[in-house]
């Protein structure tokens, strides 16, 4: 059980977090900082701001990011925008990857090109997308990484008439990515025999040891073809909501745009703004304590921005400092 829910991963990284942070945490106690912790792993925000290695670390954490993307960035697809006549903004794979930088900064821009790929068929990668379109496509590539670097491998010897049986399923969680050559699926009438590729597959889902979509799911999905290309078989993937509700980060599309919880808590801080900005013309200094104060309800977030946050406020009094004595 430990091992499957990657609890030694988890317990590695608190230690961590916990010897980085000591000063920090020392002020209030080890026992409310594990309870803090585990409790933000539960919620899923422990990957917020992390680096990727940590992010792309445990299924459960690629299931947290890509939940938190989709909440932090749905009104991306929800919002009318200039570029689309269907009430939704359609980004680039440039700026969709900028959007997943503001919670990871080292993501890698491979897995984004990656992911556009997906929508785009190969196509010219400063095309325009929907989100909905990159998202469940991000999420088929992003958390069945290792299984779409295997069935790439897979496809291109079927292609060439090699034994598949020969592939090597990746082994290595370390965070790097191979450049995959994208097979050539420019002539729809190109691809491989549906049945012979179920089969490769079946066989690459029962000895991986990584996440890999239901077998049943890809085995109705490839009855009902003779044959199928690379992309096509990616795009399957991304448009099939069985799989959708397997890996069970994302709702259904039909559903995308709904987040009730998250509403109210943006109803409230609007709110909250709008009385602050009717409360009255700017005031000076002397007025500042008669501002109303806003209560954000507290987010559980990971220790490395504490950590970050101490250096600010370390340089924020060393500016000081320097202030003070420049006046004298």
């Amino acid at each position: 059980f430990a091992a499957q829910r990657h609890v030694l991963t988890y317990m590695e990284d608190a230690v961590s977090q916990l010897l980085e942070n000591r000063e920090d945490i020392s002020q209030y106690g080890i026992a409310r900082f594990f309870t803090e912790y585990f409790n933000s792993v539960r919620q899923g925000t422990h990957i917020l701001f992390r680096e990727f290695n940590f992010v792309q670390a445990t299924p459960h954490n690629r299931a947290s990011f890509l939940r938190t993307f989709w909440r932090c960035f749905r009104t991306v697809g929800k919002n009318g925008g200039k570029y689309s006549s269907i009430c939704c903004y359609l980004l680039t794979a440039q700026e969709y990857h900028c959007l997943l930088q503001l919670l990871c900064p080292d993501f890698p821009m491979e897995l984004t090109q990656k992911a556009a790929r997906i929508v785009l068929m190969d196509d010219a990668m400063d095309c325009l997308m929907s989100f909905s379109d990159f998202l469940f496509a991000f999420q088929i590539q992003f958390y069945y990484s290792e299984f779409l670097e295997s069935v790439a491998a897979i496809y291109q010897d079927l292609l060439a008439g090699k034994n598949p049986n020969t592939v090597i399923v990746p082994t290595s969680s370390s965070g790097q990515h191979r450049q995959r050559q994208p097979p050539n699926d420019c002539n729809p009438l190109e691809g491989v025999e549906a049945s012979l590729f179920y089969q490769c597959l079946e066989s690459l889902c029962d000895r991986s040891k990584y996440s890999c979509p239901p077998s049943a799911l890809m085995k109705e999905m490839l009855s009902s073809v003779q044959r199928m290309t690379f992309y096509g078989f990616l795009m399957a993937l991304a448009k099939d909501q069985g799989i959708n509700r397997a890996l069970g980060a994302l709702p259904d599309k039909g559903d995308l745009f709904l987040d009730p919880a998250m509403d109210q808590e943006l109803e409230k801080l609007v709110a909250q703004v709008s009385g602050l900005s009717v409360s009255g013309p700017a005031s000076s200094s002397a007025d500042t304590p008669n501002m109303p104060v806003r209560n954000s309800p507290r987010i559980n977030s990971p220790w490395k921005p504490l950590h970050h946050r101490r250096k600010i406020d370390a340089e924020s009094e060393g500016s000081n400092e320097e202030t003070d004595s420049s006046e004298n």
